[in-house]
């Protein structure tokens, strides 16, 4: 799988159709030569349009371009429209959707593109591949900016948590899954990994990044001049040499940091509740009884840990599909859990910190070819791999043994930071995915012993990795042992 910089720039349109159809009105034969451009037009925007925000970022910057001088919140509300998201439980909090519909011509790859589904092979629509590697629904999204426009008071958003992830997360106690693109130059469709619930980890990000921009933009001073702005800057920023460690706060690799300084869990729980109670208000039904509530919060709250755990405790990883992994050769031994050691590695080659999803796709499948094609390995060594563009990498993830410490693959998690760390460390942001959020969620999640061992690759083998730099650092790190493993 190959890989495509998107940088949020604006791309040629069906303009040679209009013109060619231009002709024919000239000579007379205006209304079928109308009709033609809005077919043309609408089949060539579906065709040349991706389901990569980039793309959808181009589509509404048309969306202004064909109504100058329109505010935010009225393109917001001719997306609303044209993605039919008019229900009563939107309505309520943001009113009905008017204005003057979208160019037909757009109309209905804007549909395709905001509107949410799973269908019942487990394609996803209704999402959109960002910059940074992750995918986002835009329906939650658009609806919590929306929200965040129509505020009286600064960081008081009506409905903000409601129409963003509040209605979804009390249907199932499960969450996810995340999902496969089957193209990242060209994406257009999206299967999930596994079985579906109401708040797949699309609909988590979309969530998360309406809550976020909501509440950026109930504050008068924030608010951006156009919509295509604020989501160009929001996720098509481009990372200086120290990574997130100098990066601008409003970005959508800090999505679940943000989101983190932003919603306590039992405030949302609370909203999960008043969802539910809204909904059943807006279908005539009763109120509910005192026993049948007392039921949903203790579900609501079961679901919140597992909410908390997977989207706020552990940091976000891409999947190895999204890297472009080559599969595992031969059958793959099962780890027995929970593991007591944590092993930090550096990649010394690559030498040099990835800053994008690009480039560190690109050196995920390189250190898999070497592993592979060089070393005889069935799989890449490592367990997972932090890049420094704020995510971590799957490898062989947890439940696999590795190939990354000689003679202790069986006893810990292999981790390693793309990058040369003999003389100089990584990004602070990056050690602290592995040092903070990784170890968390591995023990949390029962993967790792509360109590495991943190060492460095030379410890328990004759090499210089993880490179003294880093090695010096992470002997300060908490659960750092000289403990040999077994």
């Amino acid at each position: 799988m190959h890989v495509n910089l998107y940088k949020c720039q604006e791309e040629t349109t069906g303009a040679d159709i209009w013109s060619r159809s231009r002709l024919r009105m000239d000579n007379g034969h205006w209304k079928p030569a109308l009709v033609l451009v809005v077919v043309l037009l609408s089949t060539y925007v579906e065709a040349s349009y991706s389901q990569h925000m980039d793309d959808f970022i181009n589509a509404v910057r048309r969306v202004e371009d064909g109504d100058h001088g329109s505010d935010p919140l009225s393109v917001l509300r001719r997306l609303r429209m044209a993605a039919g998201l008019n229900d009563a439980f939107i309505g309520h909090f943001l009113g009905n959707a008017v204005g003057p519909e979208v160019d037909a011509s757009l109309s209905g790859y804007l549909s395709k593109a905001v509107h949410h589904r799973v269908t019942e092979d487990a394609k996803e629509e209704g999402v959109v591949l960002t910059p940074d590697g992750t995918t986002v629904a835009l329906a939650p999204l658009l609806l919590g900016i929306e929200a965040g426009f129509l505020a009286k008071t600064e960081g008081r958003v009506r409905g903000l948590y409601q129409l963003t992830l509040a209605k979804d997360l009390d249907s199932s106690p499960l969450l996810g899954p995340d999902g496969c693109w089957d193209s990242v130059t060209s994406p257009q469709v999206f299967t999930l990994m596994g079985s579906p619930s109401a708040l797949t980890t699309a609909r988590v990000n979309g969530g998360m990044d309406g809550v976020v921009l909501g509440m950026e933009v109930s504050t008068k001073g924030r608010r951006p001049l156009t919509l295509s702005g604020l989501l160009s800057e929001y996720y098509c920023g481009q990372l200086e040499s120290e990574g997130l460690d100098t990066a601008p706060r409003l970005i959508s690799r800090r999505r679940r940091e943000n989101f983190r300084g932003l919603v306590s869990p039992p405030v949302l729980a609370r909203q999960v509740v008043k969802a539910v109670e809204l909904r059943r208000t807006l279908t005539g039904r009763s109120k509910m009884e005192v026993k049948e509530k007392k039921q949903l919060v203790a579900l609501v709250k079961e679901g919140m840990k597992e909410f908390v755990h997977k989207y706020i405790d552990c940091p976000p990883i891409i999947p190895r599909c999204m890297w472009g992994a080559e599969p595992y050769r031969g059958t793959p031994t099962n780890l027995s859990l929970p593991l007591s050691f944590m092993f930090i590695h550096h990649t010394h080659t690559p030498s040099q910190p990835c800053l994008t999803f690009q480039q560190c796709a690109t050196d995920m499948r390189s250190m898999q070819r070497f592993h592979q094609d060089d070393r005889g390995w069935d799989d890449i060594g490592y367990s997972f791999v932090a890049g420094s563009d704020g995510y971590i990498y799957e490898g062989r993830s947890w439940l696999q043994r590795g190939a990354h410490t000689l003679g202790h693959n069986s006893v810990g998690y292999g981790v390693s930071l793309i990058g040369d760390y003999a003389t100089r460390l990584p990004s602070q942001h990056s050690m602290g995915l592995v040092r903070d959020q990784l170890a968390s969620c591995a023990v949390g999640g029962g993967r790792l012993v509360a109590d495991f061992v943190l060492q460095g690759h030379r410890q328990v083998v004759n090499t210089s990795c993880p490179g003294d730099a880093l090695y010096d650092e992470i002997t300060g790190w908490e659960h750092f042992g000289v403990k040999k493993g077994k």
